[in-house]
């Protein structure tokens, strides 16, 4: 008989998402009330960081799909 896993079933996964969304939404709630030393004037906008390390991740993503690639990518038979 096969072992049951937690994350076979979906009403798990639902639960776990809910929760990592509450907790999300917390933080964002949370960062709203603490003050801000920023160092630069942008710095001091309401979630900054994570729009900023969002564009960061995305920008890398796209960068290394669509320039990376074609520098290095080499023929299929390259090592034929």
């Amino acid at each position: 008989m096969k072992e049951e896993h937690v994350f076979d079933k979906p009403q798990n996964v639902k639960r776990l998402l809910m929760g990592f969304y509450l907790f999300l939404l917390l933080l964002i709630v949370v960062d709203l009330f603490f003050p801000k030393h920023p160092f630069f004037p942008w710095e001091g906008y309401p979630s900054f960081y994570g729009a900023y390390g969002f564009v960061a991740y995305v920008s890398i993503v796209f960068g290394s799909n669509y320039i990376l690639r074609k520098l290095f990518q080499r023929k299929e038979d390259y090592y034929d």
